[in-house]
């Protein structure tokens, strides 16, 4: 009866597998802070991709990790047509053709040697316009690579409108923008940055949101609609629901959320003290983003929580 008259259900449609892929290691090479999540290497990305074709995951949204050889100040590893990200987008789709809706991250931090989302100035400030031409640059070769779905994460003035006009110019107005619309400055990245090997020193508080601010997401909203973006973005998930409720109700496009890296090892660590019963922790916030507005679900649980729903619907 419960089941019959739920007013939230949980599709494996619904969900996105983050994915990172590391240049240069021939074994996955596992993330501390997030225990069942790796690195990939290119083949063995390949098989997440066909694993998560087989648990009716919608999509999968893929990181570069570069040599640390390869990192510089303007971040040219992110723009190389044979850079690692490009490769792997060129090796997921050769392996699942379209099946899989395959995201890219369309930022310079894991290829920057200081670790930022652009380029920097001389007086160490983040060089709004700058980066602009640096994420135009990694639209295009994001997109010649195969991708279906970029995903500016950088947070910079413009980025959207920048990048739809760069995809245009090369005849690419099929690839569609995921816009990290509502990105905040939170504690809960600590272990993305382990996962992506950052460089970073210092914060992000000059170009990613206030966590205390709603209204200042909802104008960022206007501008990347009125900028051209096909989707948007709440990003963390978990702290911000009413943010990402109030985002769902204000538009008409689809709206996803990034239950990311901190909300994930939380979850697995109480898990493994005992503190908690895991699998239904896992469904149960993935619920409640779902239920605040979300079409989407970005999660490192994705294939697992995708074979749990479809056993359950049996």
């Amino acid at each position: 009866m419960r089941r019959m008259v739920a007013e939230t259900r949980l599709d494996p449609a619904d969900l996105i597998l983050p994915a990172f892929v590391r240049e240069g290691v021939t074994e996955p090479v596992p993330i501390g802070a997030m225990p069942g999540v790796v690195q990939h290497t290119r083949d063995t990305l390949r098989r997440a991709a066909v694993e998560a074709v087989e648990a009716g995951v919608s999509g999968i949204m893929l990181f570069g990790v570069p040599e640390e050889a390869k990192k510089d100040g303007l971040g040219t590893a992110g723009t190389d047509p044979d850079g690692i990200l490009q490769v792997a987008i060129r090796d997921v789709r050769a392996e699942v053709g379209d099946e899989l809706v395959i995201m890219s991250d369309l930022c310079l931090d894991e290829y920057t040697d200081h670790g930022h989302c652009g380029v920097l100035a001389e007086d160490g400030r983040v060089d709004n316009d700058a980066t602009l031409e640096r994420y135009a640059e990694m639209a295009q070769v994001q997109a010649d690579a195969g991708v279906h779905v970029v995903g500016p994460s950088g947070m910079m003035d413009g980025q959207v409108g920048v990048v739809r006009d760069a995809l245009d110019t090369i005849g690419k107005e099929d690839v569609a923008i995921l816009a990290y619309t509502a990105k905040y400055s939170s504690a809960f990245y600590g272990p993305f940055r382990e996962a992506v090997g950052s460089s970073l020193k210092g914060d992000r508080k000059t170009y990613q949101q206030d966590p205390a601010n709603l209204r200042e997401s909802l104008r960022e909203l206007a501008l990347d609609l009125e900028e051209g973006a096909d989707m948007v973005m709440v990003k963390p998930a978990g702290p911000y629901l009413d943010v990402l409720a109030k985002v769902a109700e204000s538009v008409d496009v689809p709206v996803a959320a990034y239950q990311i890296s901190g909300e994930y090892a939380m979850v697995e660590a109480a898990a493994e003290k005992g503190w908690i019963d895991r699998d239904k922790a896992i469904l149960e916030t993935l619920t409640g983003i779902r239920r605040a507005g979300a079409r989407m679900i970005l999660t490192y649980w994705a294939v697992e929580a995708a074979r749990t729903i479809s056993a359950g619907n049996r």
